[in-house]
């Protein structure tokens, strides 16, 4: 088995797949009801089941639907069809199925977030709602470096939505559902507990993955887990499988992280991160902290005094245990605004002000 991301280096013996799935074969079979799946020892735990829970949050989840263009003389060529032409690949600018994927809503006024990876390079996106209903979406903004992206449709009645849920994150063993439309299967519920806290996948600097045994497949990329008093708890991105579909290893953006990136995208149309300006290494000998191995020319932590060898102990009041944590605090600061570090350098610790920079575009 391998990992593997769209465009990304392959990691580890394992294999990893985002959850969006192809339109193609299954455009025939998207029934609109709920089907739940649910495990022995969460059944036996709810003997009641969820329906309740089910009815209340279903309406808020969507079907997304992304089409790519491309010249009708390119089509033909790759699928020669003897069939007539339609009235779109007369005018030359066909579209075909790219993929399906899911999403909530988290605004009436038709706010709705998904992955960034079910939206990625769409010349159209359509939204099916649970009643059916299809409107075509605009995208408001998307974040490749946590994979998230919102989206805005127009209609004339509000819609149902949901809200993320607040506080601390949920607790290894807490119950949670999973909704969306797997291999196309739409209203698709099942359930499972939280598996484990803060995986990282190598898909990028702020992975911190909440892990679930709920049956997520292709399809299911988007879609909300929902805790048991329906507010959501993650984004369901991706899974661990030898196979493609699920053998219950799920992994989900965790609602604190994607309520800090859906706010900037819904104001911002994307993500202003604060950059410090270093590459990190291991830490040697150094049970905790983020170890400097480089300091970028003319960055904010060069400006600072910062030093190749510098290990950054804390940042703002709080310990940073490696690179990643460091990573996550710098980027939860918004560009232009002080962050203090304490830094072991050889024998002493130093207090060192650091004025953030904007973190480059991403290429």
């Amino acid at each position: 088995m391998r990992l593997s991301f769209p465009s990304r280096p392959r990691h580890r013996a394992l294999a990893l797949a985002l959850l969006a799935t192809t339109a193609l074969g299954v455009a025939e079979i998207m029934p609109y009801e709920a089907r739940a799946a649910l495990s022995p020892a969460v059944a036996a735990a709810h003997p009641q089941g969820f329906a309740d829970l089910v009815e209340k949050v279903s309406p808020s989840v969507v079907r997304i639907s992304v089409m790519e263009g491309g010249s009708a003389a390119s089509n033909e060529a790759a699928a020669p069809s003897k069939r007539p032409a339609t009235p779109q690949q007369r005018r030359g600018q066909p579209h075909r199925p790219m993929g399906l994927g899911s999403g909530f809503i988290i605004d009436p006024a038709g706010y709705i977030v998904t992955n960034a990876h079910v939206a990625a390079q769409a010349s159209q996106i359509k939204v099916t709602l649970s009643d059916g209903k299809e409107l075509p979406a605009k995208l408001i903004g998307r974040d490749e470096r946590t994979d998230l992206a919102l989206l805005k449709v127009e209609s004339p009645q509000p819609l149902q939505a949901v809200s993320f849920a607040p506080g601390a994150e949920p607790r290894v063993g807490d119950v949670v559902i999973a909704v969306g439309n797997p291999f196309g299967l739409s209203a698709t519920v099942t359930s499972g507990i939280i598996s484990a806290h803060g995986r990282d996948l190598g898909a990028g600097p702020y992975d911190d993955f909440l892990q679930t045994d709920a049956a997520i497949n292709p399809g299911n990329s988007g879609g909300p887990l929902f805790d048991m008093s329906g507010n959501v708890v993650g984004v369901n991105t991706a899974i661990v499988s030898p196979t493609g579909g699920s053998v219950g290893i799920g992994f989900a953006i965790p609602a604190e992280l994607a309520t800090k990136v859906v706010a900037q995208l819904k104001e911002h149309g994307q993500v202003r991160r604060g950059w410090l300006g270093v590459e990190l290494g291991p830490n040697g000998d150094a049970e905790n902290g983020a170890q400097v191995v480089a300091v970028q020319r003319l960055s904010p932590a060069a400006r600072a005094g910062l030093r190749p060898g510098d290990v950054i102990l804390e940042a703002d009041g709080g310990a940073v245990q490696n690179g990643r944590t460091l990573a996550r605090r710098v980027a939860e600061h918004a560009p232009g605004s002080p962050l203090k570090l304490a830094v072991k350098r050889a024998t002493a610790t130093l207090d060192v002000q650091v004025t953030l920079g904007e973190m480059p575009t991403e290429s």
